[in-house]
């Protein structure tokens, strides 16, 4: 098995999840974890590799010096033990980064950050500028004010959209999972994928959940969603756990490589389809649906038949079929309170009853990404 695309590769992004870092227990940050994910960090940057560190593990981190032996459920208590944990969390890395000439910093995203371009234009800038300076970042969702429901660990989504944001060449998820499995790994007689040329080739898996610490939600669900991700961007991403991590990243056939597809897409529609949040939905007659899927056309009026949601001019919205189903996102050239005057009339009509300004499309071929 070849894997140049791990040995070779320039820039990476490491995630590793909470139950790795916090041990069986999942109620205290194990130092010796912390240890062992750096020293791997080292050992890339040794060979002239960049690193970008994904970290779980603060409102693990913070559980034990709360008093707390398992995670809250409560939203305040959750961004309590995140906001003690962070503190801990980034004084573990610094330090062991330290003893080998490393020097760390700490990135706290939120989603806005992610989802709104201009946001993640910028988070891109202050990202590639640290790793021009041959900073370690360690970057994790900030947790401790974050206003939806924080899921513990669940950044494996997170990682590989920070793997689009710096065009890295390889994502490595480090998980309490060395590989992806044909079964459940506790079923008996499973056995573990070495390699996924196309994630379709894996779509009749039965994939499981979260890991047996307690502390993490990632499950093997999110990290082949990851996996989707980043190799739709030409990016290649490989699963091992912390135990075989360092032996993995030196080209060892362990974990599991998912090959970076040929014709990756371009970040800005990357960045639709897996990082913009949809605003409302936009729903299509059947000629429409034929149209978009089959000609990649862009989508006019006429072929709308309803609008759902509140949103403006420049906001991602789906666009779904008469029973429901989801095809493509896009943005929309038009304010949501404009739309229902404008459906099911051609752009001519449109121009001469409501102004030449509507004879656009609502979609633009350039603006939609099929999924």
């Amino acid at each position: 098995m070849n894997r140049d695309a791990v040995t070779k590769a320039k820039r990476v992004v490491l995630k590793i999840g909470s139950s790795s870092l916090t041990g069986a227990a999942g109620s205290a940050l194990d130092d010796s974890s912390v240890e062992k994910i750096v020293s791997v960090v080292a050992t890339l940057k040794s060979r002239g590799a960049e690193v970008l560190v994904v970290s779980s593990g603060a409102i693990a981190a913070g559980l034990a010096p709360l008093g707390l032996s398992t995670r809250p459920k409560d939203l305040a208590t959750q961004q309590a033990a995140a906001s003690v944990g962070q503190g801990l969390l980034i004084a573990r890395y610094t330090e062991h980064l330290a003893r080998h000439k490393i020097t760390a910093s700490q990135v706290l995203l939120t989603t806005e950050d992610i989802v709104r371009r201009s946001h993640y234009q910028n988070a891109q800038r202050t990202l590639t500028k640290l790793i021009s300076l041959g900073v370690v970042p360690i970057i994790n969702e900030n947790d401790s004010v974050g206003t939806q429901e924080i899921r513990f660990g669940d950044n494996d989504r997170l990682a590989a959209l920070v793997a689009l944001l710096v065009n890295a060449d390889l994502l490595v998820l480090v998980s309490d999972i060395d590989a992806l499995y044909d079964a459940p790994p506790t079923q008996a007689g499973a056995k573990a994928i070495h390699e996924v040329m196309k994630i379709s080739d894996i779509d009749s898996l039965t994939l499981g959940g979260a890991g047996s610490a307690g502390v993490g939600s990632g499950g093997m669900v999110t990290k082949v969603e990851a996996a989707r991700i980043s190799t739709s961007a030409g990016i290649a991403m490989l699963l091992t756990s912390l135990k075989e991590s360092g032996e993995t990243l030196s080209g060892s056939s362990l974990g599991t490589l998912f090959h970076a597809q040929a014709n990756k897409s371009n970040s800005r529609m990357l960045w639709l389809a897996h990082a913009s949040t949809p605003q409302g939905r936009l729903i299509l007659d059947a000629g429409a649906v034929t149209a978009i899927l089959e000609r990649g056309v862009s989508l006019l009026p006429a072929g709308v038949t309803a609008v759902h949601g509140e949103f403006i001019s420049g906001d991602a919205v789906e666009l779904a079929s008469a029973d429901g189903k989801v095809i493509a996102r896009g943005l929309v050239a038009f304010d949501s309170e404009e739309i229902p005057a404008m459906l099911g009339r051609s752009t001519k009509e449109l121009a001469q009853s409501l102004g030449p300004e509507y004879e656009r499309e609502l979609v633009h071929r350039d603006d939609l990404v099929l999924l």
